[in-house]
């Protein structure tokens, strides 16, 4: 009788969560030997650490503390206040110009700059080039 209890009763699934196994400062590269899984389920933090490695950390995250998809990016190839080419792109028209960055990013990012003819601020998405693609089709 006991056994079919057993067998009725719902078992809660144990989830692992990565944590950081010492500090990291922040914008450093994540490798294996930062992070370690444990055997709880973590709100908001990542459930696996092929998810991290080689992504930027954007904080600082102490050892011991779970590492949350918010806290890591791509590795950044634009820096704050570096001067960046802009590419507007409308039907057959193709415009560049320069601009100063307002935050740093990585590809795929979309970034605040200023656009150093118009001094304009202006909202552009970080191509794989370092090219920054503005305007509505961005």
């Amino acid at each position: 009788m006991w056994r079919l209890l057993l067998i009725l009763l719902p078992i809660p699934a144990l989830a692992e969560s990565v944590v950081a196994t010492r500090t990291i400062r922040a914008h450093s590269l994540l490798s294996a030997e930062d992070m370690t899984l444990v055997a709880m389920e973590i709100p908001e933090a990542l459930t696996d650490t092929a998810m991290a490695i080689g992504q930027e950390t954007r904080v600082a995250i102490y050892a011991g503390k779970p590492i949350l998809a918010a806290q890591i990016g791509p590795s950044a190839i634009i820096a704050r206040n570096q001067i960046v080419p802009l590419s507007y792109t409308a039907g057959g028209l193709t415009i560049v110009t320069e601009g100063r960055a307002l935050a740093r990013g990585g590809v795929g990012e979309t970034i605040e700059v200023m656009n150093l003819t118009s001094r304009s601020k202006v909202t552009g998405l970080i191509g794989p080039d370092g090219v920054l693609r503005v305007g509505p089709t961005f």
